[in-house]
């Protein structure tokens, strides 16, 4: 049983008795001394796709749903639908553009570490891996002697997906990418 602090996006988890998948996840840190960090959770029905918005306390348990999980590697875009397959049997999964909602700035040809949630062998979203490298196709030039800083810069990577990078990092680098939280992690 995950705590909603350890929640991902794309985590299947069980609200009474139906299951359902983490879109979104909000931290929210109070101000107040002895207060507790409370987790505002985007949830979508994994089968009527019908959203449902709840908070946690980050030591709430929640009761994961019963899916089987299959690693699978991202293969290729066609329209809306991007398909994902099985390295060990070839299988391959078809998922929709809203079941991806907010992963897909992550996924590039061949991605491996991806795990596909499966109820009765049908595809319902993904678990991206922890890190994703990605590479930058626009930034402001890098600046001499920034690296001592702690400032900033804006980035836009091969998927269109936009990141802060420090000043010293320049177009064509490739860099890692948290993808729970969407921010600059180290060069790749």
């Amino acid at each position: 049983m995950p705590k909603a602090s350890d929640l991902k996006q794309g985590s299947a988890i069980e609200i009474n008795g139906e299951p359902y998948a983490v879109k979104t996840i909000e931290v929210r840190n109070p101000t107040s001394r002895g207060a507790s960090t409370l987790y505002k959770i985007r949830f979508a029905h994994m089968k009527t796709k019908q959203k449902l918005d709840e908070s946690y306390k980050g030591d709430d348990y929640l009761k994961e749903a019963d899916c089987s999980k299959v690693m699978v590697q991202y293969s290729y875009q066609d329209g809306d639908t991007y398909t994902f397959m099985n390295l060990d049997s070839y299988e391959q999964y078809m998922l929709n553009k809203e079941d991806l909602e907010g992963q897909i700035e992550y996924l590039t040809e061949g991605l491996e570490g991806i795990i596909i949630l499966l109820l009765d062998e049908s595809p319902l979203g993904i678990e991206l891996p922890t890190t994703v490298s990605l590479e930058i196709v626009e930034t402001p030039p890098a600046m001499k002697g920034a690296s001592a800083t702690n400032r900033t810069k804006p980035a836009t990577l091969t998927t269109g997906l936009e990141v802060q990078v420090p000043e010293y990092i320049d177009t064509g680098e490739i860099i890692k990418i948290n993808s729970s939280t969407g921010k600059f992690m180290s060069r790749a």
